[in-house]
């Protein structure tokens, strides 16, 4: 996956480290790399969270450069909706903390809103349109590319990158991870590093940890090829709804999870219906174009909404994961202090916050969920 790929990437390229091996028990792209919306953004409130959404939308910026390959970012800008005094007064709140960590943010008034997104229904009387936050950095990629960017930038620095490779299990001696058993024989490594998302807690679990996550599906939708149209990315939060328009031409629309806990990429008729339901309040417009197919992601959902790049109790054994909503935004920050943590043993300043020991000590909480973070754009 992108995480995955992305960590290699920079151990090499930032840290001369060039004996690594990718393992993928498919092909590269296959899990939630290739099945999100491609949303990249940094609007984010708390401190252990923004500097890092931030940085990461710093190295999207410059990334094709970096590696090398066409990635298809489009800084389109992404516009989070107003509906409330009280929804103003957190988005205000939000819009004042990402500036101060150095990252763009504009309040729209309905007027402005009305000029620059025609195609929304400002007065509609269940959800009335009162503003918006907007980051005009804010975009999308094209999330298959960001795979084979990293994959060929990581492959030029002699990175070996082994697809149908499962990982069975771990060889720990004497609290030491020295490798790990897959399903083409085993493979030896002073330091192992495991950045699989969904899977996160199966997997672990084949190292003897119990990890604070929970997998579930988030779903998400796209229509047939259309003339441009929606040239922003839209987050609709009252209704659980966000919108871009591909570059095919296709809407690429989703909405919340299917609360409930599991590993099948897949979703449900109910959250299909809701999904449909906030689109068609927020721009009746798109009731005319057909919904070509839908699939579901696995998202590796931790209490407080926030991920974790730490080392565990195993020496040797390293955890990136817990990305929530938030995985694809994150891949060129996650990879790049994931990197850093494996190289150094020490944490990236940005991934500081993200310790795995949070959830038993209850110290350093970053509960983003709960601040209204709009985590529902992945």
């Amino acid at each position: 996956g992108a995480h995955g790929l992305a960590a290699a990437h920079y151990l090499a390229a930032e840290h001369g480290i060039h004996d690594v091996a990718v393992l993928e028990q498919r092909y590269i792209g296959h899990g939630g790399t290739g099945r999100n919306t491609a949303i990249i953004r940094s609007n984010y409130l708390l401190d252990g969270n923004e500097p890092f959404y931030e940085m990461s939308l710093k190295l999207w910026e410059g990334l094709e450069q970096d590696f090398n390959y066409n990635a298809m970012i489009s800084q389109r800008g992404i516009l989070n909706l107003i509906h409330s005094d009280a929804q103003r007064d957190a988005f205000t709140r939000r819009g004042n903390a990402m500036i101060l960590n150095g990252a763009d943010a504009v309040m729209l008034s309905t007027e402005q809103i009305k000029a620059e997104y025609p195609f929304l229904n400002v007065n509609n009387a269940r959800f009335p349109i009162k503003g918006g936050l907007a980051q005009r950095r804010g975009g999308t990629v094209r999330h298959d590319a960001v795979a084979w960017g990293y994959a060929r930038g990581a492959d030029s620095r002699g990175v070996d990158i082994i697809q149908n490779c499962e990982v069975t299990g771990f060889r720990i001696e004497h609290g030491v991870c020295v490798g790990v058993e897959t399903s083409r024989g085993f493979i030896g490594a002073k330091k192992v590093g495991a950045a699989v998302a969904g899977s996160s807690g199966r997997l672990m679990a084949k190292a003897g940890m119990r990890l604070p996550i929970e997998s579930h599906v988030l779903q998400a939708f796209v229509t047939e090829g259309l003339k441009p149209c929606i040239d922003h990315v839209i987050s609709f939060g009252m209704g659980h709804f966000y919108i871009s328009q591909s570059d095919k031409g296709g809407l690429v629309f989703g909405g919340n999870l299917d609360f409930y806990a599991s590993y099948a990429s897949r979703g449900n008729l109910p959250m299909k219906e809701h999904v449909m339901e906030a689109a068609m309040t927020l721009m009746p417009m798109i009731g005319k174009a057909k919904v070509l197919r839908s699939w579901g992601g696995i998202m590796d959902m931790t209490p407080d909404g926030s991920p974790i790049i730490d080392r565990t109790l195993i020496d040797g054994l390293y955890l990136n994961c817990g990305w929530c909503y938030g995985g694809f935004k994150a891949v060129p920050a996650s990879g790049y202090g994931f990197a850093h943590l494996l190289a150094t043993d020490q944490h990236h300043a940005t991934a500081s916050k993200f310790r795995l020991d949070r959830f038993r000590s209850g110290r350093g909480l970053m509960d983003e969920e709960a601040t209204g973070s709009q985590h529902n754009l992945h």
